[in-house]
């Protein structure tokens, strides 16, 4: 069967899914494998729960005409994708970068949902797998699509692109995450701007963060629509402050966020560009800016009785842990907690990278500082200020808040799923 017959199929069906827990009647189910399981051995499950067809790529498993045989699933699943945004023939926007690139989709999404019919990624859904799934849930009514690409190995955001053929695309930031995978900071660059490279050699537009030096260096001969402070770009943004919260302004008018941190700052610019860019007034980009709120463990603020926390414990990196230990630095609170979380994914670089936080965090002006799993654990520190445990059940034993008024930070990767500390307040 052809992609173009494949395609008609899911044109009359109720869309994909890849999982039996899920399944909607009159979907079309795709037998995915994965390390620990083969998709093609649940899809006559999938069937009986009301899948209309079943994509398989074991023959074996083909009992009915229900079952559709092709050689590659996943492979099949991408170029449906493919086949899918070429038929609807809508600009798509694509991001990705180190830092920031879920909280910069959704702020973009909420910008061009005050004009159009928007399609965005759900969650965290920006994988060889996720970037599929997110193309096939737009349909005719959608105007623009806003796709996250996530990567820790070289190629993978061209394969993505390759995908998803965007016309439009931004970088966050280079920063180091994924180092292992990369192998380092400047595979890092290479493996990301493999997005510049894509619109370059299509002939489409990169937006660009001006004061970013090495973006800038990297998006040379490419057509660019820019956001600057301080330079001149296509729009000016101005910081304001973040304190605790990030406050902007632009076009003569005052923009109140409920982000914390000024490394946020950037991302709210890229989505006020990207609005100006596609002709969003200025009211409308104020409302949908004020208007989003921060969840999923992701720089959100929780306001206790006692305790104000900044809850960041969806991921971090160097690059991001640095930043946040420096915006808390700056917040004028009198008690300050905090409680940091190994990073993953760092390769040989782990214990040099978790040592400088470490020294960080030693020079700040915070009253109590825990540092918790293996790699903190051996990091050198004599402060006293500083706790140290081995693990996360090792800290819950021991620990104890006391009453005292505070402002905390919890920050950590997200293996470490620091937000459980919640808990024992």
């Amino acid at each position: 069967m052809t992609i173009h017959q494949i395609h008609q199929l899911f044109l009359k069906s109720n869309g994909i899914s890849t999982d039996t827990r899920k399944i909607e009647q009159n979907a079309i189910f795709f037998a995915l494998k994965g390390e620990n399981f083969d998709g093609n051995t649940y899809a006559d499950r999938a069937l009986e729960l009301g899948a209309k067809y079943a994509v398989i790529d074991d023959k074996k498993h083909k009992t009915t005409d229900n079952h559709i045989l092709v050689s590659n699933s996943l492979d099949t699943l991408q170029k449906l994708a493919t086949y899918h945004r070429q038929y609807l023939d809508i600009p798509i926007i694509a991001l990705t970068g180190s830092n920031g690139k879920t909280t910069t989709k959704e702020l973009i999404n909420c910008v061009l949902s005050s004009k159009f019919n928007t399609t965005a990624t759900i969650g965290n859904l920006n994988n060889h797998i996720g970037v599929p799934l997110t193309l096939l849930s737009m349909s005719k009514d959608t105007q623009v699509g806003i796709v996250e690409m996530g990567a820790n190995h070289q190629g993978e955001i061209e394969l993505l692109c390759n995908i998803t053929m965007p016309d439009y695309g931004f970088i966050t930031n280079i920063g180091k995450a994924h180092l292992e995978g990369f192998g380092g900071l400047k595979g890092v660059l290479k493996g990301k701007t493999e997005l510049y490279r894509h619109l370059k050699k299509n002939n489409k537009i990169v937006f660009l963060n001006l004061e970013d030096k090495k973006l800038v260096e990297a998006s040379k001969d490419i057509s660019t629509y820019t956001f600057s402070e301080f330079n001149t770009g296509n729009v000016c943004v101005k910081f304001i402050e973040a304190n605790p919260n990030v406050t902007i302004s632009f076009n003569d008018i005052t923009i109140e966020s409920n982000l914390i941190g000024a490394y946020n700052f950037s991302n709210i610019a890229a989505a006020i560009t990207i609005g100006s860019y596609f002709d969003i007034n200025k009211e409308n980009i104020k409302k949908a800016i004020e208007g989003y709120t921060p969840k999923n463990n992701r720089s959100q603020i929780i306001q206790t009785a006692k305790h104000t926390i900044i809850l960041d414990a969806y991921n971090a990196n160097p690059s991001s842990m640095e930043a946040a230990i420096k915006n808390f630095e700056q917040l004028n609170a009198s008690h300050k907690i905090v409680f940091l979380g190994d990073m993953f994914e760092l390769g040989e670089e782990a214990s040099v990278e978790h040592q400088k936080i470490a020294s960080l965090i030693n020079n700040t002006n915070t009253d109590n500082i825990y540092l918790i799993g293996s790699n903190f654990y051996k990091t050198s520190t004599t402060d006293i200020r500083i706790k140290k445990f081995e693990s996360y059940d090792d800290f819950k034993s021991q620990f104890y808040l006391n009453s005292e008024k505070s402002t905390i930070l919890i920050k950590g990767s997200r293996g470490m799923k620091l937000e459980r500390i919640l808990d024992l307040f």
